[in-house]
């Protein structure tokens, strides 16, 4: 056999598994959504992906570790879609660009609203590695809010005197709650553009009447 023909089945290997891992992942997700994290057996998953057992188990060790992998791809969407504001001459404002930072993370949430149910709902307790990697990742998140309220006060749009650590506490958390209540806990479609201004102003402008 030829160099090349071992390349052309490597890349057929490698295809072929990519799209046996796709289709037992999109199982698993219809599954997870529809009976629960807890309730869900390894026997409801190979059932659902029209796979033998044996198959399951070379591509994912357990349920958890298929759980485990959508969760890690639901995070790396997440961090692909968070980029900050471009304070660049000639491009918009800090204000009228922070909607669309926003909605991007709430466009990704509502893509993966089956996942984000099943976190959102049966988050305590999933298992032991859900929930370092969660709060690994909830750590990034505040830490992400901490910088952009520092790159905000340099910038003259966020004032001296807050605390910034209680800010991006209150900004994750009404964050999250808008998407239990809009996204998780709705099955009609969200009106993210809506949902977004509204974060977005309450948090710059507070509740008080504009003077």
């Amino acid at each position: 056999m030829s160099e090349e023909e071992q390349d052309g089945r490597v890349l057929r290997g490698q295809a072929s598994r990519a799209s046996r891992t796709a289709q037992i992942k999109e199982a698993a997700l219809n599954v997870f959504a529809a009976q629960g994290y807890h309730a869900t057996s390894v026997t409801d998953l190979v059932k659902a992906a029209g796979v033998a057992r044996g198959t399951f188990y070379l591509y994912f060790d357990s349920k958890d570790s298929l759980f485990l992998e959508l969760l890690d791809d639901l995070v790396a969407e997440l961090r692909a879609g968070i980029r900050g504001v471009d304070p660049s001459p000639g491009k918009p404002s800090v204000r009228a660009q922070l909607p669309a930072v926003v909605e991007r993370v709430l466009h990704t949430v509502n893509a993966n609203r089956q996942l984000t149910r099943i976190l959102f709902r049966e988050a305590i307790g999933l298992d032991a590695e859900v929930d370092e990697r969660l709060g690994r990742f909830n750590e990034n998140i505040h830490g992400y809010v901490l910088r952009a309220l520092a790159l905000g006060r340099a910038m003259g749009v966020v004032r001296d005197d807050i605390d910034d650590d209680v800010a991006a506490t209150c900004i994750v958390g009404s964050i999250r709650y808008v998407v239990q209540q809009h996204i998780v806990g709705s099955d009609e479609e969200p009106d993210i553009p809506r949902l977004a201004q509204g974060i977005v102003t309450v948090h710059l402008d507070g509740l008080a009447p504009a003077r």
